[in-house]
């Protein structure tokens, strides 16, 4: 089958359910079949080739702990297990063949969430950790780790190893402001960190994880002619 893009549309205030795809064999957009639940402000990621969405805010505004899947071959979504608590504003990704949520909020008492609830879809369950990244601004999945900012600390890239659980925090050089925010991009197996400022000054920077250590970090030549929202890279 060819390759797809899947885009769950939020377009409109009465219905967040629309789910559209490109096909790249005519570059056309069609429209799939609705969620089962009405969502916005939730999370969602590819898993071995099927498309979870998982809590965010019902079409009455109230929190969502449930989550269900898409299979593209027969364009269905099945309710799998519900979260432990609700969750909204978070992000999901794809390791090893698992669903991963993190970030956002479960609570507006208790404040941002750290814990990350992962899926395992050969078992159908939810388990759960308690040392998540919390209002994170850009994320990436790069080999087999994941790479986060936090808005609290844009001058720290946060690295996650799925194989043992683990954060590893490296300092982000100085180019221009301080203040500068980010947005990642993926390139040639490497992170490029975008601004979120029009700063003249700035220089994207570029970090390997495969170089040796102290040369991690170079600049790019590489700066969109505006302000990066977010990046996709599509090989070829």
């Amino acid at each position: 089958m060819s390759p797809l893009i899947i885009n769950l549309a939020t377009y409109s205030m009465i219905e967040h359910r629309a789910i559209i795809k490109l096909c790249n064999c005519n570059c056309s957009w069609s429209r799939l079949s609705s969620m089962n639940v009405a969502r916005y402000d939730f999370a969602c990621a590819e898993v071995n080739g099927l498309v979870y969405a998982v809590g965010g805010y019902g079409a009455n505004g109230d929190s969502l702990s449930c989550a269900e899947v898409y299979d593209p071959d027969t364009n269905k979504w099945t309710p799998i297990e519900s979260l432990r608590r609700p969750r909204w504003g978070c992000f999901a990704c794809g390791f090893e063949g698992k669903l991963y949520v993190m970030g956002g909020r479960s609570n507006f008492t208790i404040g941002n969430s750290k814990f990350v609830d992962v899926y395992n879809p050969e078992k159908h369950d939810w388990c759960e950790m308690k040392n998540g990244c919390v209002m994170v601004t850009a994320h990436a999945v790069l080999g087999k780790k994941l790479f986060c900012m936090e808005w609290k600390n844009q001058r720290k890239l946060a690295i996650f190893n799925p194989e043992d659980n683990s954060w590893k925090m490296v300092p982000v050089p100085l180019t221009g402001s301080s203040s500068i925010g980010f947005r990642f991009g993926i390139l040639d197996d490497k992170l490029l960190l975008f601004s979120l400022e029009e700063e003249p000054s700035y220089r994207t920077l570029l970090y390997d994880p495969s170089a040796a250590p102290g040369s991690e970090w170079q600049t790019s030549d590489i700066r969109p002619s505006g302000l990066c929202l977010c990046s996709v890279t599509i090989k070829a």
